[in-house]
């Protein structure tokens, strides 16, 4: 098959002619149709966001496709079938804190490097394989389609924070970041599972009256101004009410402040669920978060079961993945679709490989 290959770090991707993936025991091999690049792909390839990957390497974070083979132990999957292939690979043998591969990106820890030995390579390939487990059956679609249904990695990130806070129906949520690819996500699949109110801060005008513009009167958009104070009774000026969830997507580029002002505006008895980048110490304070009874947790990407339960929420059309303009660049021009990505990622906007 031919596939995109990383040799070392500050070298170009080289379309190559590889060995096609044998399934064993616990394997799928997908055919891939659409593979969604990253914004930061360029990144990853120039070695700046120093990832841990093993090279050579074939890049790319999941794809969505059809099944080509399966191993002797799948009892449902059958060739044909659509699937999500999902990048977030886990260790089999310790089921408290398995190890974790993005499969075609990075790990985590040594353990993940081991992991990665065998699901090392990507979506930048006509065929992948990947753990029975990732690949998630998607029903039915059309082929043009398939380059919108690769939007689901955008928002699964998300989605895991979402899930982990209990956001239910109703509720006020606070999307710290929201003008970001992530959060511009989080928006939509917050309307999607049903949130009352969200509230929207960012220091990009344009980019909150998109949101306003796109989800209506339930988003409320906040214009920051840096002082950490009055962002604070901003936002929860814009609430009109308790905020029950926060959940913060901050780059790393953004300041603590930013994250602070976010997090203290959430209700007694209300959670904070962190999943940004910002590598500084937050520093919340004791007695509030004592006195007020508030949980904080982190969250780096999301359960398992997520992706059944977000394809559910597209199928039945309450997530619309219509709201991605989606970029398509053949295999052979995977440097023009790293470059585009880097250029014109964003909120909203998507770029993919079809092979």
């Amino acid at each position: 098959m031919k596939a995109a290959v990383l040799r070392e770090f500050g070298s170009s991707l080289s379309v190559e002619e590889v060995a096609d993936p044998v399934p064993g025991t616990g394997e799928v091999v997908v055919g891939v149709v659409a593979a969604p690049v990253l914004h930061y792909t360029a990144e990853v390839v120039s070695g700046a966001r120093r990832y841990l990957l093993d090279l050579p390497a074939i890049l790319g974070t999941g794809a969505v496709g059809r099944v080509r083979s399966v191993g002797p132990d799948a009892t449902k999957l059958r060739p044909g079938d659509w699937v999500r292939c999902d990048p977030t690979v886990r260790s089999r043998d310790d089921a408290v804190t398995p190890d974790v591969v993005l499969q075609g990106l990075t790990a985590r820890g040594d353990g993940g490097l081991a992991l990665q030995r065998h699901f090392r390579h990507g979506g930048f390939a006509e065929q992948i394989m990947v753990p029975t487990e990732n690949a998630a059956p998607l029903g039915s679609l059309d082929e043009a389609d398939a380059g919108q249904w690769a939007a689901l990695g955008i928002c699964l990130v998300p989605y895991g924070g979402l899930l982990d806070g209990g956001l239910q129906p109703g509720e006020t949520v606070l999307i710290s970041g929201a003008t970001g690819t992530y959060g511009g996500a989080a928006v939509a699949v917050a309307i999607a599972m049903g949130a009352g109110r969200v509230i929207a801060p960012g220091r990009n005008r344009a980019a909150l009256a998109d949101l306003e513009r796109r989800f209506g009167h339930r988003v409320r958009t906040v214009v920051l101004s840096g002082n950490e104070d009055e962002d604070r009774a901003a936002m929860q000026s814009a609430a009109a009410g308790p905020v029950d969830l926060v959940l913060d997507l901050l780059p790393p580029s953004a300041s603590v402040a930013a994250a602070r002002a976010a997090a203290m505006t959430v209700r007694e008895f209300g959670r904070v669920v962190l999943m940004g980048g910002i590598g500084d110490d937050v520093a919340l304070p004791y007695p509030w978060l004592m006195l007020n009874s508030v949980t904080v947790r982190g969250r780096w990407m999301y359960p398992r079961d997520a992706v059944p339960k977000l394809i559910a929420l597209a199928r039945c059309g309450l997530l619309d993945l219509t709201q991605f303009e989606v970029d398509e660049f053949a295999l052979s021009a995977v440097g023009e679709a790293v470059e585009h990505a880097a250029e014109t990622g964003g909120r909203f906007r998507l770029t993919v490989l079809r092979p």
